[in-house]
């Protein structure tokens, strides 16, 4: 039977000698079925240009549907575009200060650590600065040498963190204790960004916690 659905018959088809298997009513039902599952929402298979050029060809719901669909992907564009902006902590000078951080775009808080590099606690915060940038690459992490922007800065207010958005500090953290102290953890340092609004943390609690609550009850 050259209908037959058998492994013989399938080697026979491929070779040509037997006719392809004609398509019974339910296969022609289930590519049917198939082919309208495709077409039901054409448009979650094209980019924001393609939408754009066939919004003439959809109905009114269509174009409701679409309309949610690009702002959806427009939303998911720009995360995507934050997400890829930054990521690592940058070495800036004096000169550049009000371009790379008074200036920056409004909807971008910027972090920035003065500091020297004779001052361990100030090596200790670059170090958790640049595990964080890459954390958190929608915000701007930035460091620089104190003496390119700040003459005859005391060391004692070192390190110094300054927190920017829209061209404002909404946080400063200055001299050790502030910054949390010689034994700062990088966790630690996410926290108190996170207090000032920098940065969207996904610690559930302050990490020094349980120490601060050690020296309240001593």
């Amino acid at each position: 039977d050259p209908n037959e659905d058998t492994v013989w018959n399938d080697i026979l088809r491929d070779f040509g000698i037997l006719p392809p298997k004609e398509k019974t009513k339910d296969d022609i039902g289930e590519m049917v079925l198939h082919l309208q599952k495709e077409a039901d929402k054409p448009y979650e298979r094209m980019n924001l240009e393609e939408l754009k050029e066939a919004e003439d060809d959809f109905d009114e719901a269509d174009r409701k549907a679409i309309e949610m669909y690009r702002q959806q992907r427009l939303q998911e564009w720009k995360s995507l575009q934050r997400m890829q902006k930054y990521g690592e902590l940058r070495e800036i000078c004096g000169e550049q200060y009000v371009k790379e951080v008074t200036n920056a775009p409004e909807d971008v808080w910027v972090i920035i650590h003065l500091y020297r590099s004779s001052i361990p606690m100030c090596l200790l915060v670059n170090a958790h600065l640049s595990l964080l940038a890459r954390k958190f690459p929608e915000v701007k992490f930035l460091k620089a040498i104190v003496n390119s922007c700040i003459q005859n800065y005391y060391d004692r207010c070192l390190p110094t963190i300054l927190v920017y958005k829209t061209g404002e500090i909404k946080g400063r953290f200055i001299g050790v204790a502030e910054c949390g102290g010689i034994y700062l953890k990088v966790e630690e340092l996410e926290w108190k960004l996170a207090e000032v609004g920098a940065i969207e943390t996904d610690l559930e609690e302050n990490p020094k916690k349980d120490i601060i609550n050690m020296v309240t009850l001593s």
